[in-house]
């Protein structure tokens, strides 16, 4: 996939490649969904096939179809090439994967990247790259590596083998190790532009109709990952009840409880999830609005509905009670909303 946006960021990237001397250790900060995980996978093929003069040098990250590189990078079989995240680990043996291609692919990852993931890379940077003389391991996400693998890691950015260079994909830099951060050369990427993210959602999603490329690119907000999550579930229909909710009070409790039926079934998994995203940011849109009491209301009502939403998954709250509840707290908003409750 041919990465768009964040042109200021690759160009930087190859410019670097290019240059006397590339930065062993590279920072991808920014919030999450905005494609920096993509660029770091697309650059480390591109620098790699270059090193491995496959292709010779280019300005565009994209490699041309049928590169070798880029096919074993995918199916994770390059042997100059490592990727760390968060693993899939077999139930009867706490050191040992679940095989790749045993996977199912709805299989939930352990919580961390764990030290011995680390450890394993010991043995394979002391050796020498095997396709070239450069080798690429991406940490994806650094924010995920427990403390003893941050540690562990931070041993190898210290004494860097000749060679190997590290990307490390950060949603909260703020909150890795400073001693991490003051060894890496930070690219920072933003939210993108409409128009950039008009292009990845009509690619990503060709048979989408012009209503839901508008709906998803206004909950979005610059962010292709966010927008992508909520694709095929009606999120312009689910903001539209919101609204109704939020401006009407649904005094005849008519509205919610229609809308929690529609999100209690089992068919409705994803669309229930959805909501309990969207209703407290329904919620933190209209107190931008107010200022004063009201501004307080809201804020009160936003603390209230997102401590629900986040409990709801946690404590397998009832579908429908909480889906009807959170309606009740964008209904309070409503004028004389605070007749309005569950």
């Amino acid at each position: 996939m041919i990465p768009v946006g964040h042109s200021e960021q690759i160009d930087t990237l190859l410019g670097a490649f290019r240059g006397p001397r590339l930065h062993h250790a590279w920072l991808f900060a920014g919030e999450k969904g905005l494609g920096k995980a993509l660029i770091a996978k697309a650059a480390a093929a591109r620098f790699l096939a270059e090193a491995a003069k496959e292709v010779p040098p280019g300005a565009p990250l994209d490699l041309p179809d049928g590169c070798r590189t880029a096919q074993m990078i995918e199916v994770r079989s390059h042997p100059d090439f490592k990727l760390v995240e968060r693993e899939v680990w077999d139930k009867n043996s706490k050191d040992k994967l679940v095989p790749y291609g045993d996977r199912k692919g709805d299989e939930d990852p352990a919580r961390s990247i764990r030290v011995i993931q680390i450890r394993w890379l010991e043995p394979v940077i002391r050796l020498a790259p095997s396709m070239s003389s450069k080798r690429v391991i991406l940490i994806d996400a650094a924010d995920d590596l427990e403390l003893s693998a941050a540690n562990a890691l931070l041993k190898m950015l210290e004494e860097p083998p000749a060679g190997t260079y590290f990307f490390l994909i950060s949603h909260a830099p703020d909150r890795l190790l400073p001693t991490i951060r003051s060894r890496c050369r930070t690219l920072r990427f933003n939210r993108l532009e409409d128009a950039e993210m008009r292009t990845i959602l009509a690619g990503q999603l060709p048979e989408a109709q012009a209503r839901e490329i508008d709906a998803l690119l206004e909950v979005g907000e610059g962010i292709p990952g966010k927008a992508l999550r909520f694709a095929g579930l009606d999120i312009k229909g689910m903001d539209e009840s919101l609204a109704k909710i939020g401006t009407d009070g649904d005094r005849d409790n008519a509205l919610r409880h229609a809308l929690a039926v529609a999100l209690s079934g089992k068919a409705a998994t994803q669309r229930y999830l959805a909501f309990l995203e969207r209703a407290p940011a329904w919620i933190a849109s209209a107190a931008r609005h107010r200022s004063g009491p009201a501004l307080a209301q809201a804020l009160e009502t936003w603390s209230t509905a997102r401590a629900l939403a986040d409990s709801a998954v946690q404590q397998s709250l009832d579908p429908y009670l909480a889906a009807y509840s959170l309606a009740s707290h964008v209904a309070a908003l409503a004028p004389g909303g605070r007749d309005a409750k569950a």
